[in-house]
């Protein structure tokens, strides 16, 4: 089974500059944990819940009216490609410990999202059972 049968198809990016509620409202609208960054036609990072949370309404100076997407972004970007085979992609984000990647297509553009959920729904049970584990302990 390949990434782009099991990815979220059409994800967006927003640029660095992006205020974080406006993230906010796009991940409350879509139901997702997670926007990629892009700038000048490169994914350049990511933002997810956990970051503005972290990153953001955590730290003293806060000011949801002025932070922007740059000041709570995750820096770098690991992608998987959408002809992957699962097993790899799979192995990738337990390597980087993280629950999500964007899915670029030969051209290196983005054309999906592939997340510990999609996984959950294809892939063997004991397959998971040691990511998920290594994955859900990660928290920096």
């Amino acid at each position: 089974m390949k990434v782009k049968d099991v990815m979220h198809k059409g994800v967006d990016w927003v640029s660095p500059d992006t205020p974080i509620v406006e993230i906010a409202k796009l991940m409350r609208a879509h139901d997702i944990g997670c926007i990629p960054i892009g700038e000048d036609d490169k994914l350049v990072g990511m933002v997810t819940d956990r970051d503005i949370v972290c990153n953001g309404i955590a730290v003293n100076s806060f000011d949801a009216r002025k932070t922007m997407a740059r000041d709570v972004m995750t820096d770098g970007i690991h992608c998987c490609r959408e002809d992957d085979d699962l097993a790899k992609a799979l192995h990738h984000m337990e390597t980087l410990k993280v629950r999500r990647l964007p899915v670029i297509n030969k051209n290196k553009r983005m054309v999906g999202m592939l997340s510990l959920g999609d996984l959950g729904h294809v892939a063997a049970p004991e397959m998971l059972s040691g990511w998920v584990k290594s994955v859900s302990a990660h928290h920096h």
